[in-house]
């Protein structure tokens, strides 16, 4: 199971794949595993510690009702800012979580955060919202619980919104019509996954592409030839320099998906 991402993970292009080859791959992604797995420990110890349902289950609501706000101001303020490639040790880090994915917003491989980067985050944001409005440890735990299932709903949404797929729910097309806009039409915008409230609140929405013109900066997030030139760590890391658009399907690597024999 693994092995299928070792050897082929940089192969799996959304934009090729359908719904089975989806499940598959999604099913087998080493990320899905360990948030499960840190799903269920963390819910374990939630219901071993609790005294009764109702503090933790405060935990659990205020989780989900801060996360669209949570992903919406380090989507806008730290993944599309511009301070991270400016130095020389943050660069790495910036070009892995974001960058990739707008170069290339298809790439199964970098869709994903690492969570070398996912989990610290979603502790560090859960843990104390969940101890204050949770009541303790058991209230931190539910709270981590739900985070690390809500990411594993977060990363589905998202793979089905650069899948080459037209989902039967309303809801999911306009999901996706919004983010693929955010990827193709206007970065600066619809930073949302799966609610767009927060950026209805903060200005930042727009329902169709028609209402803006279209970005010279949607795939380089602003990092072009020039900015490579004074800052050139994500460049040297990306083998050349920036793209202003993402590379034609046939000069991606042609190798197996998920569900095809090697």
């Amino acid at each position: 199971m693994y092995a299928r991402w070792r050897k082929y993970g940089r192969s799996f292009d959304l934009g090729k794949m359908t719904l089975r080859d989806l499940f598959v791959a999604y099913g087998s992604h080493p990320a899905v595993h360990l948030y499960l797995a840190l799903a269920l420990a963390s819910g374990i110890y939630a219901v071993r510690e609790a005294a009764g349902p109702w503090r933790p289950l405060c935990g659990v609501l205020a989780t989900i009702a801060a996360y669209p706000v949570v992903w919406y101001a380090l989507h806008r303020f730290i993944l599309h800012g511009r301070f991270l490639y400016r130095h020389r040790l943050t660069a790495p880090v910036w070009k892995r979580i974001h960058f990739d994915h707008h170069q290339d917003p298809h790439r199964m491989d970098v869709l994903f955060g690492s969570p070398l980067n996912t989990i610290p985050t979603i502790l560090l944001i859960v843990i104390p919202l969940g101890w204050i409005i949770g009541g303790g440890a058991a209230g931190a735990a539910a709270a981590v619980c739900a985070g690390f299932l809500i990411t594993c709903g977060y990363e589905f949404c998202h793979c089905i919104q650069h899948l080459n797929f037209k989902p039967r729910s309303h809801m999911l097309r306009r999901m996706k019509a919004l983010h693929l806009a955010h990827h193709f039409h206007d970065e600066e915008g619809n930073y949302g996954i799966t609610s767009f409230a927060p950026d209805r609140i903060f200005g930042t929405y727009y329902g169709s592409p028609r209402e803006r013109s279209r970005s010279p900066s949607v795939f380089n997030l602003g990092y072009d030839t020039s900015e490579a030139a004074r800052f050139p760590w994500v460049a040297e890391l990306s083998g050349g320099p920036p793209r202003d658009r993402p590379p034609a399907r046939s000069t991606r690597d042609k190798q197996p998906g998920p569900g095809e024999a090697a």
